[in-house]
């Protein structure tokens, strides 16, 4: 895979911004669907998104872009890879908060950086400076700290920051824009998705849809809040170093953490709170290190 657009730091910095507040507010939103499974939820979720990112597309007048997209066995190749890597993400997600494992799913986004990090310097040649190093190594340190308190969970951490991790990897390079591609994804996973919610609704329980009005609105705004972050995120993959990214998401999960502490109510450790402390001065350091670069370069008023 080969790079195809140029980097636009701005835009890219806002989108990415964007898509991490609003996934770090998601566990809210996902206590207004508790009773739904997670599978089928994730069905219906894909279900709803692929509406949303067609009007998107006819608004953008992007037909064009969507049908080179659909003609290329290389970019149907990709699309369908990242596809299924999304998938597996949100399901785990959504059953690792449904579960109460908040945290665990937390860490696996604070473990996402250092995948990203990791993609980007082997695989993308991308480099880093000596006190982004000391960044990428005091978070860590900092992973490390939960690592030995959270093994029964370790596999739900793991699994979200290889897939995200890899997904956000395969969008950056892939030939084609943000949303033809999520459109595809959609479509993709459209046979799956309504396979998984034809089958729940076969069941003693019914289907989601069939509970309540208040229920399936809820379940239809879910389409909404994965298309809007899932483009944002597109758009930052494309126009941000992927290392770069990769310590921007530390907003997402930190979210996340503090609504487990707060909302959620589960326990906090002393390795947690230091956890908490490694990741958020790894971050402060990296764009710390952004900044005075920036600085540098620009240049002087005349």
């Amino acid at each position: 895979m080969e790079p195809t657009t140029k980097e636009h730091p701005k835009t890219g910095l806002g989108a990415a911004v964007g898509a991490y507040v609003i996934w770090g507010f998601l566990p809210l939103y996902l206590l207004l669907v508790k009773e739904v499974p997670a599978l089928e939820f994730v069905g219906w979720r894909i279900i709803w998104t692929l509406p949303l990112c067609l009007l998107i597309v006819l608004v953008r007048k992007q037909f064009a872009q969507l049908r080179d997209a659909l003609r290329s066995p290389k970019t149907m190749g990709w699309l369908l890879l990242s596809a299924t890597l999304i998938a597996v993400n949100w399901v785990v997600y959504v059953w690792a908060i449904q579960n109460g494992n908040v945290y665990a799913a937390s860490l696996g986004y604070y473990i996402n950086p250092l995948v990203n990090v990791l993609l980007g310097t082997l695989l993308l040649k991308e480099t880093l400076s000596r006190m982004q190093w000391l960044a990428v190594g005091l978070a860590g340190v900092g992973v490390s700290l939960l690592l030995g308190g959270a093994l029964t969970t370790l596999w739900i951490s793991l699994t979200l920051a290889l897939s995200f991790g890899s997904y956000g990897l395969i969008r950056k390079q892939v030939d084609v824009g943000a949303l033809p591609g999520l459109t595809i994804e959609s479509l993709v996973l459209l046979v799956p998705a309504a396979g998984v919610t034809w089958y729940y609704a076969g069941l003693p329980a019914g289907s989601g849809l069939s509970q309540s009005i208040g229920l399936s609105l809820a379940i239809m705004l879910g389409g909404v809040l994965t298309a809007i972050p899932l483009l944002m995120f597109a758009i930052a993959a494309r126009r941000l170093p992927y290392s770069t990214l990769g310590f921007i998401q530390f907003l997402a999960p930190s979210i996340v953490f503090v609504l487990g502490l707060t909302v959620f109510g589960e326990e906090l450790k002393t390795a947690q709170i230091a956890c908490f402390a490694c990741i958020w001065g790894a971050a402060a350091i990296f764009v710390w290190d952004l900044w005075s670069r920036s600085r540098v370069r620009k240049p002087a008023a005349i």
